[in-house]
């Protein structure tokens, strides 16, 4: 066989050179790759890592929001219990005292007739008796004439004995 010619053995170091460079050239961008790559990882596991620890951060304040609010609740239900509980008392209460109030209110509506009344009897009082010389016809010693309101029972009583007005309310 024949020795190629010096031309084409240049030309195939050439290519080989140029070969040789584009496979240097793309081990070097497959390094660059590999690295972004695995730097892109790392920073993936590490995001991944912290929204991890941040769910499970979230998930527990989550359980003591829960957690409050449920004592909240319960002391709420107490707190509803204990004032149905003192409502339930006070209309008892009411319903004990609503006989006594009709029986005020009935007082009180009769208390300026009674007034009008207490103060005629007090008028009556200062004014005291009539004496006997006053009346004119009954005898001195003697039995004056019956009163409209009388009921016969006044004959025990001593006939000169001044009636007085008095109250007893």
């Amino acid at each position: 066989m024949s020795a190629p010619p010096a031309l084409q053995i240049r030309e195939a170091n050439a290519h080989l050179a140029a070969v040789h460079r584009r496979a240097a050239e793309l081990e070097a961008r497959l390094d660059a790759a590999e690295r972004t790559v695995h730097a892109q990882a790392e920073r993936l596991a590490l995001h991944d890592q912290q929204l991890r620890a941040a769910l499970d951060e979230l998930g527990r304040a989550k359980d003591r929001e829960i957690a409050t609010l449920q004592e909240q609740l319960m002391t709420s239900e107490a707190t509803v219990h204990s004032l149905q509980a003192a409502v339930h008392q006070r209309d008892k209460l009411i319903r004990q005292l609503q006989p006594r109030a009709e029986l005020l209110q009935d007082i009180c509506r009769r208390r300026p007739p009674l007034a009008g009344l207490l103060a005629a009897l007090a008028e009556a009082e200062r004014l005291g008796p009539v004496p006997a010389s006053d009346l004119g016809h009954p005898p001195p010693g003697g039995p004056g004439p019956p009163l409209a309101n009388s009921t016969g029972e006044e004959a025990d009583r001593d006939p000169l004995q001044p009636a007085v007005f008095g109250t007893t309310v």
